[in-house]
Formats: C-alpha cells, sequence, structure tokens
C-alpha cells in the first residue's frame, strides 16, 4: 500500500485545540475510533515553525481529507497539571478520522424516482 504525505495546517486540523496543544512527534491515525483500522501516522515533520500536520496515510486517505470527507477527532491527555483552566496544555495521543454523512440532493432523487 503507498503512503502519500498530506500537509495540513495545524490550526485547521485542531481548531479550537490549536492553541493547547504540544508539539507532535509521531501521533498514530485512526478510522473512526481507536478500536477502528490504523491508517497511518502524522508528524511535524516540516519542523516545528512550518505550523502544520503532515499525515502518512494511504493515498486513497489522502484524497478523501484533502477534499474533506472526513472531520478529525482526539484523544489526548493534559501535559501539565500544575496549570488550570483555559491554560491547560494538551498532548495528543491518537488522531481519528470520521467519514462526514452526505446526503444526496432532494432533486437527484426526486430525478431518480420517476
Amino acid at each position: 500500500m503507498t503512503h502519500s504525505p498530506l500537509t495540513i495546517a495545524r490550526r485547521h486540523v485542531l481548531g479550537d485545540l490549536y492553541s493547547k496543544c504540544d508539539a507532535v512527534e509521531s501521533v498514530p491515525v485512526f478510522l473512526n475510533s481507536a478500536e477502528g483500522e490504523r491508517l497511518g501516522f502524522v508528524d511535524e515533520s516540516h519542523g516545528h515553525y512550518a505550523d502544520a500536520f503532515t499525515f502518512h496515510l494511504p493515498e486513497d486517505i489522502c484524497k478523501k481529507l484533502s477534499t474533506g470527507h472526513y472531520t478529525f477527532s482526539f484523544d489526548y491527555d493534559h501535559s501539565d497539571s500544575e496549570l488550570s483552566g483555559r491554560e491547560k496544555r494538551i498532548r495528543l495521543l491518537r488522531i481519528c478520522l470520521i467519514g462526514r454523512v452526505t446526503e444526496e440532493p432532494i432533486g437527484s432523487r426526486a430525478r431518480r424516482a420517476v
């Protein structure tokens, strides 16, 4: 299976967790949940200052990820227990790709029924 790296901005992947997340060396990526299929891993191979995650996943998954077919779910723990509230930092344990549920437009269903 061919793995194609795909680089995406950290802010896009992490959303609200962006400002709280510690640097990532290598974090496993799963499909749907931690019990799902392990697809590959994500790292910051472009360096900390590039501010991006590089996903090392199968080519077909990279294509779907790059075109918005997945949302992200995270498992993490708090990396510094001394801080509280908004200041708490997190350390990613795994990222799960969750397939988006898409429905056909109503017009296309009506045409097919005719």
